[in-house]
């Protein structure tokens, strides 16, 4: 027996990877290709570092309030952390306590049953149709929580509010817990179920819509109580988890809406004429609506599809993971980021069938 028999072991979730030369193409972290709003680098301009002597304030007050203004929500149903993975896990940590187990799509964000682990929650996986859909009526079973994203990822697939509800319906006595980290690239945002369903919470991030991967800033919106518990767990580990500038930059980034609606166009176009490409070039695709896509070829192997783009200095998402090994995803960049790639696959195609 040795000080190593009380150490924790845990499998982390892996991320995508971060290449060291600025030449990459990269695609594989569904980073926005654009800058955050102009109002942002105006705010990191009058931006006083006396300030930094200071503690932020705890719950991002003023941040808080506009977010409840934009979402026509109340304060208390407005939840602020450090990026949703951490709003995530404290979501884990908060709602799903039961002796049930929680269930979750067995194709989705590959951090849910890392948070399972770390906690000490049993969960189950539950299959995604054979097309990658969720069937809401799986998820009429006994359990402690459900968590699932929409639009899913890495599949892109959304489900519409019908079937949310239907869920919902089903679950008066789990929390829901509806991941929209992509949902401002297509589909319909679940905020309205609020209003009838107390047992529905939704989680959002900065990091895709709002171009602020780096600020790491993510929000949960829900029922009063729900949002209060949540709190409450956050400030029983860590009192002050949004930093001042991040709160600054955060709240610049509301305050400018056409910008933001601007840049959301304009990934969706590209999204949809890259769709219309693979296509054309041979490649199986999910209609995905968010700001990446899903694609496999009939005839090579989605490893040799990805050492290739690699050698090409075009990265893209591969997991070596059942069903879905065979499948790549690719952010959507700009317009000339995409030419290179549908320009490369096809010159490549060309020269291998």
């Amino acid at each position: 027996m040795t000080w190593r028999n009380n150490l924790r072991a845990v499998k982390p979730y892996v991320a995508g990877e971060q290449p060291k030369f600025s030449e990459m193409i990269k695609l594989n972290t569904n980073e926005n290709p654009y800058p955050p709003s102009p109002k942002v680098q105006k705010a990191l301009e009058v931006f006083s570092t006396e300030h930094l002597r200071l503690y932020p304030s705890a719950d991002a007050e003023e941040l808080r309030t506009a977010l409840a203004a934009y979402y026509g929500l109340a304060e208390n149903q407005i939840f602020i952390g450090n990026g949703s993975d951490e709003v995530l896990s404290l979501s884990f940590l908060t709602f799903f306590n039961s002796p049930k187990p929680l269930i979750m799509p067995d194709i989705s964000y590959s951090f849910y049953p890392v948070y399972c682990k770390l906690y000490g929650i049993k969960y189950k996986k539950v299959p995604l149709a054979l097309d990658f859909s969720l069937r809401a009526n799986d998820y009429f079973q006994e359990n402690g929580g459900i968590v699932f994203a929409n639009p899913n990822a890495p599949t892109g697939i959304y489900l519409d509010l019908t079937e949310i509800e239907k869920i919902l319906q089903k679950n008066p006595d789990s929390v829901v817990l509806v991941d929209e980290a992509y949902i401002d690239f297509g589909g319909q945002t679940a905020l309205p179920l609020l209003k009838k369903y107390e047992n529905l919470v939704i989680t959002r991030t900065f990091s895709k819509s709002r171009s602020l991967a780096g600020i790491r800033l993510g929000i949960a919106l829900g029922n009063s109580e729900a949002i209060t518990r949540l709190y409450d767990v956050k400030n029983s580990f860590n009192s002050y988890p949004i930093d001042m500038l991040a709160q600054k930059v955060g709240l610049a980034s509301v305050q400018d809406d056409d910008y933001f609606k601007q840049t959301v166009a304009k990934v969706v176009t590209t999204r949809e004429k890259f769709k219309q490409t693979m296509q054309q070039l041979g490649f199986e695709l999910t209609n995905s609506q968010t700001n990446f896509v899903f694609v496999k070829h009939p005839s090579i192997s989605a490893q040799d599809l990805f050492d290739v783009l690699y050698d090409e200095k075009i990265i893209v998402r591969h997991w070596n993971s059942p069903r879905i090994s065979e499948w790549l995803r690719i952010t959507i960049g700009t317009d000339e980021e995409m030419e290179r790639v549908s320009n490369f696959l096809e010159k490549y195609l060309k020269e291998r069938l």
